[in-house]
């Protein structure tokens, strides 16, 4: 069992030859630091709950997906010493802490999702274990699985929305939905990388996304390492782009659509669908289905988080911003239906009318 923060040496490679994401080995939870790419790649070992909350939280492991798997395994860190309780209290805790750990971020459906089945698991075998070690370790399975599903889940993603992606074509993208923000190859970035592998031309313009920049740190960072064509512009040089004609394609990700096929996603999301439509350029969204929250009639129910003022009053720990302005920094703006060409799931491409046919594709 390795003992300390592993070194780069030891960090997990995935099939496209990138850091993994996340990983539980030996029943330990270990988590890539995403506040450190690109300059450095470091993974912390989670030891509490608490601490999968924070880095939740503080975006060392971030995208709807990714965070999904990491409530899983968080979970088992929060109960895995409470292991010699009665059955029945230790399912009780289970509930409790995945209730808790659920807040940490709001706006993604994944994680409660992710919990809720862990949950579910959890009440469904109780009965049969023979104490609440046993149950433990078949909770375990069943978070390996939701990890091993996601990988597929995200794949299958590629395979259906590489058909979109033309040779020599622009395909812009905004924030990062990519490996690093799932188990692998991404949401959004996965008809990239699986054209990639189909040796289609074509090259990738990334937004660099602000306030956070998660495209300049992670997307750009992860397209090269992976020898895609991919150039960095500033979130307000899209429009210039998509004039130039030099956009034929914009796909993004997303941390929740709404049973109408309303989309929220990193904040500017919605003016690069806005964008897109003045241009005639087909904005999509790529989603494994765990990400479709039939609770939510529309974009209107989806909560936004709010992040914190420094976010937006500093830049690289310098500040630029007047003492005492006032901020607004939510994290994620919803963009409507009516903008969006069609949504890349692991079982086909989704068109409209979004609420009929996602409802007919997943429901059933």
């Amino acid at each position: 069992m390795l003992l300390g923060p592993p070194a780069m040496s030891d960090i997990p490679r995935n099939r496209l030859g990138l850091p993994e994401t996340l990983w539980w080995t030996e029943g330990e939870l270990y988590l890539l630091d995403q506040t450190q790419l690109p300059l450095a790649v470091v993974a912390e070992r989670q030891e509490s709950i608490e601490q999968v909350s924070a880095s939740i939280q503080a975006l060392k492991v971030r995208g709807a997906p990714a965070i999904g798997v990491a409530g899983a395994y968080g979970l088992l860190v929060g109960v895995r010493a409470a292991r010699d309780l009665p059955v029945e209290k230790f399912l009780a805790l289970v509930e409790s802490k995945a209730a808790w750990l659920g807040e940490a971020r709001p706006t993604a459906v994944n994680l409660k999702w992710a919990l809720r089945r862990m949950v579910e698991f959890a009440r469904a075998q109780a009965p049969g274990a023979a104490d609440s070690g046993a149950l433990y370790d078949l909770m375990a399975g069943e978070a390996r699985r939701i990890h091993d599903e996601d990988r597929e889940l995200c794949r299958m993603i590629g395979v259906h929305g590489a058909e979109l992606i033309a040779p020599d074509s622009g395909v812009l993208t905004h924030c990062n939905a990519g490996s690093l923000a799932t188990s692998e190859f991404g949401t959004a970035t996965s008809p990239m990388y699986v054209a990639h592998q189909e040796k289609v031309p074509f090259r990738v313009y990334a937004d660099e996304t602000r306030p956070l920049l998660q495209g300049a740190r992670l997307t750009s960072w992860e397209l090269q390492q992976a020898g895609i064509d991919v150039t960095l512009l500033t979130d307000n040089m899209a429009a210039h782009l998509m004039a130039q004609g030099r956009v034929d394609l914009v796909i993004t990700g997303t941390d929740r659509v709404a049973a109408n096929g309303d989309v929220a996603n990193k904040i500017g999301t919605l003016g690069v669908a806005i964008l897109a439509r003045h241009f005639e350029i087909p904005f999509y969204v790529a989603l494994p289905s765990s990400t479709i929250d039939f609770d939510t009639p529309d974009g209107g129910g989806i909560p936004i988080e709010e992040r914190r003022a420094e976010e937006v009053t500093e830049f690289g720990a310098r500040r630029t911003a007047p003492e005492d302005v006032q901020v607004y920094s939510p994290a994620f703006d919803v963009t409507p239906h009516e903008l969006v060409a069609g949504l890349i799931t692991e079982k086909g491409i989704v068109r409209p009318p979004f609420g009929e046919n996602l409802r007919t594709m997943f429901q059933r």
